[in-house]
């Protein structure tokens, strides 16, 4: 089967949950004996535009883009979008809303044989992450240009996945359409330091510091945790924040401004490997305070660790976390968020029961293997497909038609 992919900045992934559920779903079918192009963006891959190199088993192909917030993930969407239209692919497969909004062009370019010069229609996916148009860094226009991929995408796809219950239920209750829901997985964090030592080196003791990973952006609300921190100041705990802005750097700014009167507030930046997975296997709990989210795979994958969770009760974070898999606050309240921590720091047992429970789950819900399975049978059989090219290609060869390249 040959697949295209639109909508992730690129391989292998530095930031961003989207470039990660690519890595992890693309490489095994890939390694499964499916041919995977994925149009990534020059601004990401650092390499001139139209070139192409692997990262296991998937072809990148960087595209042209314009290096402006919002814009990038346009022009490239869209460039890639029409090159697939003379090409042959079985699945064009687009990611987030945004890209969605070309998500028409192939199949409206099968309408015109003289275009795509083939009577073989690719199957159009699309794959909703999250409800893009609700975040902070977006103005009004981009706002409504993405809310006018999600129409789009309810309106022309042929399959469209959502990952988790929440959106599923919006896209049925916004645009009648049913969408199926598989959902993200953990990533398998490196190996890690044994004795600790890049802990050591910014003053963190294990178990005794509160985990916050993931952008630093409004919508995931470091700022609500910075505040609550302060106001509670646990006697003998830090406040760890990792990750990077996305086009947020007043944010991020005013945030480590915030922050700069309390000592046991530490910044990381981004952190990868094995840093990564020693900070997070090290914390004493792991904190989401989002207003806003698809399906967190931080948060997966603290659970998959087994680090106890804290998080707002967000109609997702009540998905991953009920029956006593970790423990909730009321989105946006500060006090609720102050009430939990101190809870938390002061029942240690119990939060450790809720944790194993949480790992257990995430260990048999939430596989990329079984998620690959998933999306592979969503695409359909298309070995009817293939021989319908395969003629077409033979004709043109025969001189019968005129051969496609």
């Amino acid at each position: 089967m040959r697949i295209a992919v639109i909508g992730s900045k690129g391989l292998p992934p530095k930031q961003g949950g989207i470039e990660h559920h690519c890595a992890e779903i693309y490489s095994r079918m890939a390694s499964r004996g499916h041919s995977v192009d994925l149009f990534g963006r020059s601004s990401y891959t650092n390499l001139p535009p139209y070139h192409s190199y692997d990262f296991k088993g998937v072809q990148i192909i960087s595209l042209p883009c314009l290096n402006v917030r919002g814009v990038d993930a346009l022009t490239s969407s869209a460039l890639a979008a029409i090159t697939t239209v003379r090409s042959r692919y079985d699945v064009i497969h687009f990611h987030a809303s945004g890209p969605a909004l070309f998500s028409c062009l192939p199949q409206i370019a099968s309408n015109f044989r003289w275009l795509t010069k083939s009577t073989v229609s690719p199957k159009i996916v699309v794959t909703c992450h999250g409800l893009d148009w609700r975040r902070a860094k977006w103005g009004n226009f981009s706002s409504r240009l993405i809310q006018l991929g999600e129409l789009t995408a309810a309106q022309f796809a042929d399959e469209l996945i959502v990952v988790s219950q929440e959106l599923q239920s919006y896209f049925l209750k916004t645009y009648g359409r049913r969408a199926v829901y598989i959902g993200n997985a953990p990533a398998n964090y490196a190996a890690s330091d044994a004795s600790f030592a890049y802990g050591n080196s910014l003053g963190l003791r294990p178990k005794h510091y509160i985990l916050f990973l993931g952008r630093l952006v409004p919508e995931k609300r470091p700022d609500l945790l910075v505040q609550a921190f302060q106001k509670l100041n646990p006697p003998g705990w830090k406040l760890v924040l990792v990750g990077g802005n996305s086009d947020t750097a007043t944010f991020t700014s005013n945030l480590r401004e915030l922050a700069e009167a309390s000592p046991n507030i530490l910044f990381t930046g981004e952190l990868r490997g094995k840093r990564l997975a020693e900070i997070v296997r090290g914390a004493g709990l792991f904190v989401l305070p989002s207003s806003i989210e698809g399906l967190p795979l931080a948060m997966l994958e603290a659970m998959n660790e087994g680090i106890p969770v804290l998080a707002s009760d967000i109609p997702v974070h009540r998905q991953l976390l009920s029956n006593e898999r970790g423990k909730l606050f009321q989105e946006g309240n500060i006090e609720a968020c102050v009430s939990s921590l101190s809870w938390a720091i002061n029942h240690q047992h119990k939060l450790a029961d809720m944790a194993k429970k949480a790992q257990l789950y995430v260990q048999t819900q939430h596989n990329w293997d079984t998620i690959t399975s998933e999306c592979l049978s969503l695409y359909g059989d298309f070995s009817t497909v293939s021989t319908a090219i395969k003629e077409e290609e033979n004709l043109g060869s025969s001189g019968s038609r005129v051969k496609i390249v």
